[in-house]
C-alpha cells in the first residue's frame, strides 16, 4: 500500500496502542490507517469516511499467525490530503485508502474522524495532523 502515516510524536503513553483483531491472511504496513469493522477487527482503510480505528503500530504479515495488531490512538503523525486541500486547524477524517479529508458537519456522527490538521494542505500534500481517537 502507499501514503502509509509517519510518526512524527507519539504522545500519551507511547501513542496509547490498543488491539484490535486482524485476519491472519491479512497484510498490513506498518502506518496504515485502520478501519473499524464489528466486533472491534481492524482492516486498512479504503474508502471516504471509513470508520477509523488508529495507526498501525507494527507490520502485519499475511499468514504469520498473529490475529491481532497493535494501533496508535494518540500522537502526531504525517498523513497524506486525499486531493481536496485541508486548511489549518480543521478537523479530518478518512478520505480513502490511507488518506484524510477535511470534514464536514456530518462526518463527526460517522466514526471516521483522524485528528486535527495542525498544517495547512494543498491537493495531495503530506501534512502533520494531530491523532486522537
Amino acid at each position: 500500500m502507499a501514503n502509509e502515516a509517519v510518526i512524527i510524536e507519539l504522545l500519551g503513553n507511547g501513542g496509547d496502542p490498543i488491539r484490535c483483531t486482524v485476519a491472519d491472511g491479512t497484510t498490513i504496513e506498518k502506518g496504515t490507517l485502520i478501519k473499524l469493522t464489528d466486533p472491534r477487527t481492524g482492516v486498512a482503510t479504503s474508502a471516504d469516511n471509513d470508520p477509523f480505528f488508529g495507526i498501525a503500530a507494527a507490520e502485519k504479515v499475511a499468514n504469520d499467525g498473529s490475529t491481532t495488531l497493535a494501533c496508535y490512538t494518540n500522537g502526531i503523525f504525517d498523513l497524506v490530503d486525499s486531493g481536496a486541500g485541508i486548511t489549518c486547524g480543521a478537523t479530518v477524517n478518512v478520505g480513502g485508502a490511507n488518506l484524510v479529508i477535511a470534514s464536514a458537519a456530518a462526518d463527526l456522527l460517522t466514526g471516521s474522524v483522524v485528528g486535527k490538521a495542525l498544517e495547512t494542505a494543498s491537493a495531495s500534500e503530506t501534512i502533520a495532523v494531530r491523532v486522537l481517537v
